[in-house]
């Protein structure tokens, strides 16, 4: 698995990233120019390069996100996603401080990015 920036002339703002022998692009934030070409090496990938091991809790949320998207065609914010995470694994699920000990540049940035979805509306 290689990173390679993307050097042609036209596409300056998109990355394109080396993923077990194929090519998958990303904008500057990491987040997946075409959402079809996510699976779970891409999600391990994107998290190799925050220095994250994805464990059980982590594809508990990307599996969350990627159901939310499909259903309706955004990612969930922050706040959406503590309420539906509560809802379906309980309490402990809707708390900020254990979302952010897995995912901590943002649960739902981070997870979104993993996860293949687009940025989620209203995260900065």
């Amino acid at each position: 698995m290689t990173h390679n920036l993307n050097t042609g002339e036209e596409r300056k703002d998109s990355m394109e990233l080396e993923i077990n022998g194929r090519t998958v692009e990303t904008d500057p934030e990491g987040y997946l120019a075409n959402l079809a070409d996510w699976d779970e090496d891409v999600a391990k990938f994107l998290a190799t390069q925050d220095k994250l091991t994805l464990e059980e809790n982590h594809w508990k949320i990307i599996r969350y996100m990627r159901d939310y998207f499909n259903e309706y065609g955004t990612a969930p914010n922050l706040r959406i996603l503590q309420k539906g995470l509560k809802e379906e694994f309980g309490d402990e699920w809707g708390d900020k401080k254990f979302l952010f000990d897995l995912f901590p540049y943002g649960p739902a940035k981070q997870a979104g990015r993993y996860a293949g979805t687009p940025k989620p509306t209203g995260c900065v």
